[in-house]
């Protein structure tokens, strides 16, 4: 989605030689000229300085360019100016969502902006701009975890545009993540059915015939989705039985002596993927592509369950083909086999994921 890219012209009253210089900025961005974007839009806010055209192109050249703390700064700039501009407030929260989407926090902020931009888009019959807000608030909550509430807002965007495939495979996705297999699996076919190309429908038809065991089947999906878009799809990391027991070890090795002590009683295992019961035992399910689980009883509950005898001992179970997919480097791998240990562990001694996320170990 490039909302950037149909942006329109402010209806505010502007000197025609202003005009014609946002024009020319306007059309160094859609020419792919991001530093002749800056320069224009640099040179025009120097004598207007809250000028939220100018401030729109220059966030959005400086979103394209990577340099996203500065962009979101400018885009700060331009909704104090302009707080009920939509394609400026759209803009800035697909900056939000789908550029910084690996910070949380960047991601609620974003979806704070849909939600008012949607409201907004309601209120003045902008269809379109409903649609567009619609589905980057399902994108933004598949991404925190709120797959349930992404189904309802991607039902929305899809009612405003049925046949949209960027909206029916996030949906589809959020099918998958709440363990909805076969819905998740007719909804992927059926994408590819308009859309034989979409890499990411193929990728989870990949997941879905791994966890059906299909082993000849994930392996064409997954090569099929890796010939299309090989950055986005690399071999998974494979370092072998042997050698992955070992970075568990390594990683229970170096956890912090005050945290050691309570791994006595603890039973670590590897399992190639999480099972239907694991993801299902819990509202809502857990994620099929988590990294691990921690199954039995918190330290701090034990004293209350038979006079301290947990009779299910507490184990951690760490999900080997997940981890080597979620890697890009043997390196990566192994760093993150001790997060994963770590994350778990946090779990034994009663941290829920909000104390884990806020300690970096989500």
């Amino acid at each position: 989605m490039s909302p950037l890219m149909r942006k329109r012209t402010s209806k505010q009253a502007a000197p025609s030689d202003v005009e014609a210089r946002l024009a020319e900025v306007a059309a160094a961005f859609e020419h792919g000229e991001l530093e002749e974007t800056l320069s224009r839009a640099d040179a025009l806010l120097a004598e207007a300085d809250e000028l939220p055209e100018a401030l729109h192109w220059r966030a959005s050249a400086l979103a394209e360019l990577g340099r996203l703390d500065e962009a979101l700064e400018t885009y700060g700039r331009a909704l104090k100016v302009a707080p009920d501009d939509l394609e400026l407030m759209l803009a800035a929260a697909e900056c939000l969502v789908a550029r910084v989407g690996d910070d949380r926090e960047a991601v609620e902020d974003g979806l704070a902006l849909c939600a008012r931009g949607r409201k907004l888009s309601q209120r003045t019959g902008d269809t379109e701009l409903l649609f567009e807000f619609l589905l980057l608030e399902g994108i933004g909550l598949n991404q925190v975890g709120e797959c349930a509430r992404a189904l309802v807002s991607l039902d929305a965007a899809l009612e405003h545009l049925p046949g949209a495939v960027e909206a029916r495979l996030e949906r589809a996705i959020a099918l998958f993540e709440l363990c909805r297999f076969a819905e998740a699996q007719t909804a992927f076919e059926e994408i590819l059915g308009d859309s034989e190309d979409e890499p990411w429908a193929h990728h989870y038809l990949g997941l879905l015939a791994e966890r059906r065991g299909d082993a000849k089947e994930a392996r064409r999906r997954f090569g099929q989705a890796q010939a299309l878009v090989p950055e986005e799809f690399p071999p998974p990391v494979e370092l072998g039985e042997k050698a992955f027991d070992q970075a568990v070890e390594d990683a229970v090795k170096a956890l912090p002596g005050h945290v050691k002590k309570y791994m006595d009683n603890v039973t670590l295992a590897v399992e190639d993927l999480p099972k239907d019961e694991d993801l299902m035992g819990e509202t809502p399910p857990l994620s099929p592509c988590i990294l691990g689980v921690f199954r039995g009883s918190p330290v701090s509950e034990r004293h209350s369950i038979l006079g301290g005898f947990d009779p299910y001992p507490a184990s951690i179970v760490l999900y080997q083909k997940n981890l080597e997919r979620f890697a890009k480097t043997r390196e990566e791998l192994i760093e993150q086999i001790g997060i994963t240990v770590m994350h778990e562990v946090g779990h034994l001694m009663g941290l829920d994921e909000d104390d884990l996320w806020q300690r970096g170990l989500d």
